[in-house]
């Protein structure tokens, strides 16, 4: 199997390989060896299509090279779910496509489609076998099988799926259905068992983890409804509940959204000691004109409000969040409110995207749509500011002593560095790999510490 795109879309694919194990099947990371490949596709913007459109090419033609005229290609995954009754007719190299609600059955159509007697073309013209619903409606529970892609002492909890928010850069909602989150007692359950099994970092994920809990609630929540525990289940009663899970582990809480922040859950994160002080927030933009075209439900005031009551409610805090430049209409007065901001806010770890007009958003429609040549340019210039912020708050961070996890033994993070997005820590001497450690920092070489 070949994951892409996000760490929501690598749940998925460890939950369809703990199908295939659960149906008896075994898994080879030789694709050569494999009687069946899947590709586990993203479709967020452009570059991520293309880049799936091309892994599937990509097997296709290994397939052919090592004479596996047998061998089977599945198609999973977002770009799976949106465009499988298009691609059905366009691309006759795959035998199935699979949808997001069919993520739990890949063992069962593994089995119907390697025992398939021939591939007959329908009435439609192809033979590829499509799995899926046009509106996902599910999600995992803690008992769903999974087979772990994460390094051991990592992993990734999806408490909620789908997501109510109207974006208009964004069709996950068309992809990914609902917001609809799991039950406390689901999330609680898994993440005492990854601990059991020696897991030293837990990332809660979903779409929006700060809306988690709220479509629980007896009556409706707004789209900008404040945290609030007295109406019902919510991200701060769940981070409160894991931490009463004995052992030695921290939290990372990841895909926030700024209209949902409450004082509770600030106060949760700076009371609880198992969750990290970092935060992932992406604003996407800070002029207002802008905010609203994006249909972001916030605001340049709330925003900036919000950052100091981070700022001052959480020792230590580092603050991620992505902005997107070029968005229909944005004006050079607008960037230069953007670049202004990241001045003066001095996010810890911040990524910039280009805005990729994606087919069925309502922006995909706006006017004034940005030349590439000035995205391009806009996008260099914001990261370059970033880059020497970034560069100047790590030098900041000599001399200080940190808490840190060990993923190779002469490189760790510190509770600043998410996996596989953030920065790193270079260990002169050697540490257990998944153990938690405390060294000085002796010195910064562009985003990374020594230590």
């Amino acid at each position: 199997m070949i994951s892409l795109g996000c760490a929501k879309n690598l749940v998925d694919a460890e939950i369809m390989l703990g199908s295939v194990l659960q149906q008896g099947m075994e898994i080879t990371s030789n694709a050569g060896d494999a009687d069946v490949l899947v590709i586990n596709t993203c479709a967020f913007i452009d570059s991520a299509k293309e880049e799936s459109i091309e892994a599937i090419l990509e097997a296709h033609q290994q397939r052919r090279l090592n004479n596996r005229s047998n061998q089977k290609l599945i198609v999973s995954g977002c770009m799976s779910q949106r465009f499988a009754r298009e691609l059905r007719h366009e691309m006759s190299e795959v035998d199935a496509f699979i949808g997001l609600d069919q993520v739990s059955q890949l063992g069962a159509i593994v089995e119907k489609i390697v025992t398939r007697p021939s591939r007959s073309r329908d009435a439609s013209g192809t033979d590829a076998l499509l799995f899926a619903d046009a509106r996902p409606s599910y999600i995992p529970d803690y008992d769903t099988p999974r087979f772990r892609l994460t390094p051991p002492h990592i992993a990734y909890v999806k408490i909620a799926e789908g997501c109510n928010h109207p974006c208009s850069f964004c069709v996950i909602p068309q992809m990914r259905g609902k917001h609809r989150s799991r039950q406390p007692k689901s999330v609680i359950s898994e993440i005492r068992g990854l601990v059991n099994e020696g897991v030293r970092e837990i990332n809660l994920i979903s779409q929006d983890t700060t809306y988690y809990g709220m479509d629980l609630w007896p009556a409706k929540a707004g789209p900008r409804q404040p945290i609030d525990s007295t109406r019902g289940p919510t991200l701060t009663a769940l981070l409160r509940d894991i931490q009463e899970i004995e052992g030695d582990f921290w939290v990372r809480l990841l895909y926030t959204h700024p209209a949902h922040w409450s004082d509770e859950l600030i106060e949760t994160i700076a009371e609880c000691d198992k969750v990290v002080h970092y935060v992932d927030i992406p604003l996407q933009h800070i002029d207002d004109s802008v905010l609203r075209r994006m249909r972001r439900e916030t605001s340049r005031a709330h925003i900036e409000g919000l950052i100091d009551k981070l700022r001052a409610g959480i020792p230590g805090l580092a603050l991620r969040t992505t902005f997107i430049v070029g968005f229909p209409g944005e004006t050079d007065a607008e960037f230069e409110a953007l670049l202004n901001f990241i001045c003066r806010a001095r996010f810890e770890r911040l990524g910039v995207f280009k805005y990729s007009k994606e087919e069925g958003s309502r922006a995909a429609k706006m006017q004034n749509q940005v030349p590439l040549k000035i995205k391009n340019a806009r996008y260099r210039l914001a990261m370059s500011i970033q880059r020497q912020i970034a560069h100047e708050i790590a030098r900041e961070r000599v001399g200080a002593e940190l808490k840190l996890l060990v993923d190779q033994p002469h490189i760790a993070r510190s509770e600043a560095d998410a996996p596989d997005v953030d920065a790193c820590v270079v260990l002169s001497e050697a540490a257990p790999v998944g153990e938690f450690i405390r060294r000085k920092i002796n010195g910064a070489r562009g985003y990374d510490l020594l230590a």
